[in-house]
């Protein structure tokens, strides 16, 4: 009888469930525990500038599909226009921007925008997103569609995961990283990920947000 081959990484059978209870669990008390907090944090946002204190955008989630996934809003209602117009009037944020899809020193942050991202605290209504089954706790980055139309190979092999709160980039430079970067760790991840490679990072992360390194 031929041998049977070994599991893909990651895919044993305690892997799966053991990390869907994990994330069951882990967010419904957060939820409980950190339920004051949210709503400080929302009308901090509230307070400070005209909209809604939740942003929604589409991400890509496990297979083909995309998701609604949540987060604190830090920007002004106008970011997009606000962007379009600052990359086409500066090269030198153009280029930051096509490096690493993000601005370091983002002029459409507000001032509470800037304090949650430093501290993680505006990722929190993700939870919400793991409780749905759309995310978990640990998982590469939730990409927006077009950041990967350039790199169909990476969305295959990313989509074989749900996207996660944190994962091995946000705990490995994340600000200080290029998009190629943050590809190639999330790809790492996909490939190598393991229940205990998981709380490494879970653990990782924890130190990153006391740091406040979360820009």
């Amino acid at each position: 009888m031929p041998a049977t081959a070994p599991p893909a990484a990651g895919r044993s059978t305690p892997y799966g469930p053991a990390k869907r209870l994990l994330d069951i669990a882990a967010a419904a008390m957060l939820l409980g525990l950190l339920a004051p907090l949210l709503l400080l944090t929302a009308l901090a946002v509230r307070l400070e500038t005209a909209g809604p204190a939740l942003f929604r955008q589409r991400r890509c989630g496990a297979g083909e599909g995309t998701f609604s996934a949540l987060k604190f809003r830090t920007m002004h209602v106008d970011a997009e226009a606000r962007l379009d117009r600052l990359l086409a009037a500066d090269p030198v944020l153009r280029g930051e921007y096509l490096r690493h899809h993000k601005l370091h020193d983002d002029p459409r942050v507000t001032r509470v925008g800037r304090l949650l991202r430093r501290t993680s605290l505006d990722e929190l209504p993700q939870l919400w997103n793991v409780l749905a089954g759309d995310m978990s706790l640990v998982g590469p980055r939730p990409y927006m569609p077009h950041e990967l139309e350039a790199h169909p190979g990476a969305r295959a092999a990313i989509a074989r995961v749900k996207p996660g709160i944190t994962g091995l980039w946000q705990v490995s430079g994340r600000h200080r990283t290029t998009f190629e970067d943050r590809i190639r760790l999330d790809l790492a991840y996909v490939e190598g990920r393991s229940f205990r490679q998981d709380m490494a990072i879970l653990r990782r992360t924890v130190t990153v947000i006391v740091r406040a390194d979360g820009i």
